[in-house]
Order: structure tokens, then C-alpha cells, then sequence
């Protein structure tokens, strides 16, 4: 009888615990707004402005110095392209560099003299492009399209060259080997299907970890821990006290999960290839090594706005270390072993198999298995840090303790030699 009294009394006080750090969350509005508004509305935002995938009609500057009927060929072909638009003519390069400056065009479509002399003479002509590096996806559309023009001038200029009997023929010498491009598991090579998966997994990782240290950083602040744990039976235990806050962040993104994994992907149109019941076994071991994970960073952090300036700092780190956004193979293998330490690199990686690609659970077992140890392992981490914390708070309740009852005799004393 004394075991099920025991389990009962920590079910209760866990429970209790349970709905104190429920009530504080609620309370605390830099809390609510990571808990609930950050996981509602950015993905929304994230998923509207990648909504359109890839980008097309970027302007370009030409600076034709050819001025021959084939440069206005090649320029007329790229300008009915669907991801380029030219947006002037240049004198030179210099004032078409200006405007590249000015944010004006994105890239630079050069024409050198000899370029109609070259072809004619069957030599090989040059043309030269410039693109702003500082966005990637302009650059692939400038650079892609120009080189698909000259691929077609080409092999026009071959076809009228090598006179062919018939239409099969001509086919063939200029395209003697077919090659069929098809892009696997992201058909229109939108910049959103591709890395939106990932982001959701991080944002569901950082907004759990930032509202679970502005909690934290608030009780340490306003010194809760160190009066409630000690005086208040219900925080006598570490597994109630881990259990029970576990209770209320899992009941929470619960919801936010499913919010984050299912609707959104639905809301845009992104891929989403997986059955429901493999996201929620992949998700459960990630969602609870995420809260664990979150409750010993909040044990690091002394101030609330410490815990912004950490997860802010390694948000697009971690998005890299999740081999998303670049090749897993290309890492060192330092950074490599830094990403085992953080939830989102196997998160990311399940969901992306999983949603995009269409794997199956057994395909991302050995992922699901690493989060089912990171979640027990960082729950035997928060158990020993918040059991130094007890320690530490109880002993600074006895030295408050002692010191008051110094006080109390020395004022004693002073009543009794006033007496006398």
C-alpha cells in the first residue's frame, strides 16, 4: 500500500506542478508569444514569401556592342525566357555596372564586338554574364538562361552547318545523346519545398527552447524557485518537478506539432507525402528531446533576454548542421559531431525523408532511434541540473534561515539588557 501511496503522491504533485507552469505560461506574455503566437504565425510568413518557389522575370542590363542580327537573336531569346527580363540597354559596361549598383538590374548580359564575326567565321564566340552574387536564386536564373539561349543558338548554327537529309537527322547530330531531366522529389525546384521542411522542425526547436528560458530566466529572477521548492511540499522531488513542467510544454506542442507538420505544408501547397501515423511516432521522440533539451539550456541562463541572444545567435547555424541547406558530406567532421548534440539535425532530416520524399517509418528508423536517446539522455541531464538547483536552493533557505534567527536573538538580547 505504501508503493501506490507513493506513485500517487507523485502523480499528484506532478500534476500540481502541471498546472502551476501552466498558469505561469499563460501569465507570463514573453512566454505566451513563443509558446503560441511565434509557432502560428511565422511558419505562415516563412511559407507566403517562398510561396512562389522560384523566381522569374529578374531584370537585366544588356550592353550590346555587336549590334548584329544574332546578338538581337540571342538578347530577343532571353528576354521571352520566363525567369529573365531585360530591363535596358547599357552604353558600356560601366553605366550598366551602375545600375547593378543601384539595385536596379541583377545582372549584366555582355555583347563584345566580335561576337556575329566569331560565329561566322566558325569560331567560338563569348558571352560574358554578370550576376549579383548576393542572391543565389538570381544568379541560377541570369546564368541558367543564358546558358540555354547559346545551348539553342548552337545547335541551330550546327543543324543549318551540317545539312541534313531529314528532320530525324538533324536531331540527331545536334542531340546524339537524349538526356531527360527529372528533378527527384522536388519537381519545380522551388526553393520552398526544398528548405521550408527543415525550418518548421527549427522553429518548433528554438520557440520551445526560447518560451521554456524566458520562464526559467523569470522564476530565477523574481527568486521562485529559491522560496517555493524548499517551503512547498508539491517541489520535494526532481522526477515530479521534471515530469510535471515535461507535462505542460508537451501539452502545448502537442498541438503546435501537428499545427507545424501537417497544416502548413497543406495551407501552400508544399509536398507532404507522409501518413499521419509516422509523423506522430517520429515527432513524439522529437518533440520530448526538444522540451528536455530546452529545460537544461534554461538551467544555463541567469536572465530572461540571455536565452534570446543564445538561440537567436545558433539559428542559422543549426540550420546548416541539419544538411539541408548544405551537403552533410561537405561538413567537417567537428561540425558533424557539434550536430548530434541538437535535436533539429535528426528531426529535420526524418521529416524531410519523410514529407518530401515519401519515406516510410523504417526508413528514418535509426533517425527516430538517436531522438528516443537524445530525449532519454537529456531527461537524465535535467533531472541531475534541476536536483543541483534544489540543493542549491535549499541552502540558501537554511542560510536565510539562519541568518534571520542570528537576527531574532541578537534583537532578544537587546530587549533583555533594556529590561535590565
Amino acid at each position: 500500500m505504501s508503493i501506490f501511496r507513493n506513485i500517487g503522491s507523485v502523480i499528484s504533485d506532478a500534476c500540481y506542478i502541471w498546472a502551476q507552469e501552466m498558469r505561469q505560461v499563460f501569465r507570463d506574455e514573453g512566454v505566451l508569444i513563443f509558446f503560441i503566437i511565434v509557432p502560428l504565425a511565422y511558419p505562415l510568413l516563412y511559407s507566403w514569401i517562398y510561396n512562389n518557389e522560384v523566381v522569374h522575370e529578374v531584370p537585366v542590363v544588356v550592353v550590346d556592342d555587336s549590334h548584329s542580327a544574332l546578338s538581337r537573336q540571342f538578347i530577343r531569346s532571353c528576354d521571352a525566357s520566363a525567369d529573365v527580363k531585360v530591363f535596358c540597354y547599357a552604353a558600356d559596361i560601366d553605366e550598366a555596372r551602375s545600375l547593378v549598383s543601384r539595385q536596379l538590374a541583377k545582372g549584366i548580359y555582355y555583347i563584345p564586338p566580335e561576337f556575329d564575326t566569331h560565329v561566322n567565321r566558325m569560331e567560338q564566340a563569348t558571352v560574358s554574364v554578370y550576376c549579383d552574387m548576393s542572391l543565389m536564386l538570381t544568379y541560377k536564373a541570369i546564368y541558367q538562361t543564358a546558358v540555354a539561349v547559346t545551348q539553342a543558338m548552337g545547335a541551330q548554327i550546327q543543324t543549318k552547318l551540317s545539312r541534313p537529309a531529314s528532320k530525324r537527322e538533324a536531331e540527331i547530330s545536334v542531340r546524339p545523346l537524349a538526356v531527360d531531366d527529372v528533378p527527384l522529389f522536388n519537381p519545380s525546384g522551388g526553393y520552398g519545398s526544398s528548405i521550408l521542411p527543415a525550418v518548421l522542425m527549427l522553429i518548433l526547436q528554438q520557440t520551445l527552447v526560447l518560451g521554456i528560458g524566458l520562464s526559467a530566466g523569470t522564476a530565477r529572477e523574481t527568486n521562485r524557485y529559491h522560496e517555493l521548492i524548499p517551503i512547498d511540499s508539491h517541489y520535494q522531488g526532481v522526477f515530479r518537478i521534471v515530469g510535471g513542467k515535461a507535462l505542460c510544454y508537451f501539452m502545448i506542442y502537442a498541438v503546435m506539432g501537428g499545427y507545424l507538420t501537417m497544416a502548413v505544408p497543406r495551407l501552400f501547397a508544399f509536398p507532404q507525402l507522409a501518413h499521419w501515423q509516422d509523423l506522430l511516432a517520429m515527432m513524439l521522440p522529437y518533440t520530448l528531446a526538444c522540451i528536455f533539451f530546452g529545460m537544461i539550456v534554461s538551467c544555463i541562463v541567469r536572465y530572461r533576454e540571455n536565452v534570446m541572444l543564445i538561440m537567436v545567435f545558433v539559428s542559422l547555424p543549426l540550420l546548416f548542421l541539419t544538411g539541408i541547406s548544405w551537403p552533410q558530406s561537405n561538413m567537417p567532421g567537428f561540425w558533424q559531431g557539434v550536430s548530434w548534440l541538437f535535436p533539429s539535425t535528426f528531426g529535420a532530416r526524418a521529416y524531410v525523408r519523410m514529407n518530401t520524399m515519401g519515406a516510410s517509418l523504417g526508413d528514418v528508423l535509426w533517425e527516430c532511434r538517436i531522438l528516443w536517446i537524445q530525449a532519454f539522455l537529456y531527461f537524465v541531464v535535467a533531472c541531475i541540473v534541476y536536483r543541483h538547483q534544489i540543493l542549491m536552493a535549499r541552502s540558501h533557505a537554511l542560510e536565510r534561515l539562519e541568518r534571520m534567527s542570528r537576527k531574532l536573538e541578537v534583537a532578544e538580547q537587546i530587549r533583555r539588557r533594556r529590561r535590565n
